[in-house]
């Protein structure tokens, strides 16, 4: 399977983590939504977010491999990689707190990880019905 995805992470407790080139950034705990994309073997991409031991390569590798931190669910969408930053657009747009330059020191989006305040369900829901597609449930 190939497409972009949406990671629910919970944070079990404030913390400080050096994140690569953007420093220290502090977490909140509580609910975050990572979006991210795997044009090849999606579902090995989400297994890995789950891993605790992994050669930290990118972002969100700095935050799930902290024990505080646990990938809870994902959802997946068959759809294009240009579709990454729309999602990530639209969960700005959906007033949530992006984390800044995590996640999209490669493209022009604020962020690609969100603090979230409402159910995972509703925010899957909406994004849905924004890009016309039912999501796949993927258990991480």
């Amino acid at each position: 399977m190939k497409g972009v995805y949406l990671l629910l992470l919970t944070v079990g407790r404030d913390l400080r983590i050096r994140v690569g080139s953007l420093g220290v950034i502090e977490f909140k705990k509580g609910y975050y939504i990572y979006v991210g994309s795997g044009q090849m073997n999606l579902e090995k991409r989400i297994q890995r977010h789950k891993r605790k031991i992994k050669k930290v390569k990118w972002h969100i590798d700095y935050l799930t491999t902290n024990s505080d931190v646990k990938v809870i669910e994902a959802a997946a969408y068959d759809l294009p990689k240009k579709y990454e930053c729309m999602l990530a657009d639209m969960l700005r747009s959906m007033m949530f707190k992006p984390i800044k330059g995590f996640g999209s020191t490669d493209c022009k989006c604020i962020s690609h990880l969100y603090e979230i305040d409402r159910d995972f369900d509703q925010i899957i829901d909406e994004v849905s019905d924004k890009v016309r597609i039912k999501p796949i449930k993927l258990d991480p």
